[in-house]
């Protein structure tokens, strides 16, 4: 398998699927207490979650040539809310003509973000270390580690619980616990929509890295996804880090970076 743009839209829309499903579960908690709003713009998905701040709940992913007629719209969408608008860009249908309007809207590109996939990696179901899925009444200890590994602030751990527990009972979401010692060390999360897999949010807690976890709990995931008739599996990391050489060692292959844009 080989980047096409026909692949390229496909590594494009598991993100998509992947952060709709975790904020619509989100959403539909009594009240919407973190503020969810989902709305469409042309080939665009505009993601704004008002009480958790931050660019990875709050960003527009799909936006494409010929999605410039709807630019006015999304800026208008998030300056109601009063949060900062990020434009995720992916390469295989942005060209110039979407460029330079960004531009002339006030638009400067501030980052990159690595998309990867993989299929046909051999699967192998053994690990070194001892991994299991994540039981209901565990999401306080997925949110400990969750946020030691993210260096965030520890206020935010029942925050991070409630709004992953939500997802605990979904068909297409699994989480994982990796335990050295019996001692909790490392998660990692698995989505799956349309046989395509998605390894999304892992973390090791910081007393424990450098022990080959994350490495670990990617191959489970590869294992268990195609234990469920997955052929294809996608993965975001930050370009250049320890997460994307852990995926690159474990087969999986660049298939683009993204651009990030912000408002002036």
């Amino acid at each position: 398998m080989v980047v096409n743009k026909e692949l390229a839209h496909v590594l494009e829309m598991s993100e998509v699927d992947c952060l709709h499903s975790r904020l619509t579960a989100i959403k539909e908690l009594e009240g919407n207490p973190m503020g969810v709003d989902i709305q469409t713009f042309g080939s665009a998905t505009a993601f704004s979650v008002k009480n958790i701040p931050g660019p990875s709940f709050n960003t527009v992913k799909g936006l494409k040539d010929g999605d410039e007629k709807y630019i006015d719209r999304i800026i208008d969408f998030y300056n109601e809310k009063n949060i900062p608008l990020r434009l995720e860009l992916a390469p295989g249908h942005v060209s110039s003509t979407l460029l330079t309007y960004l531009s002339e809207k006030g638009f400067y590109q501030n980052d990159f973000h690595t998309t990867l996939y993989a299929n046909g990696i051999e699967a192998k179901g053994e690990n070194d270390l001892a991994i299991r899925e994540l039981q209901r009444d565990e999401f306080d200890t997925f949110a400990e580690i969750y946020t030691q590994g993210f260096q965030m602030p520890s206020f935010l751990k029942n925050g991070v619980a409630q709004n992953n527990e939500v997802l605990h009972d979904k068909e297409e979401w699994t989480f994982y616990l990796a335990c050295i010692e019996e001692e909790p060390a490392g998660i990692g999360v698995l989505f799956i929509k349309d046989n395509v897999a998605t390894l999304a949010a892992a973390a090791t807690t910081p007393q424990f890295r450098n022990k080959g976890i994350q490495s670990s709990l990617i191959k489970h995931r590869i294992y268990h996804a195609f234990q469920k008739g997955c052929n294809l599996l996608v993965s975001q990391a930050r370009f250049g880090s320890t997460s994307q050489n852990n995926l690159e060692r474990a087969g999986f292959k660049i298939g683009y970076t993204k651009s990030i844009w912000i408002k002036k």
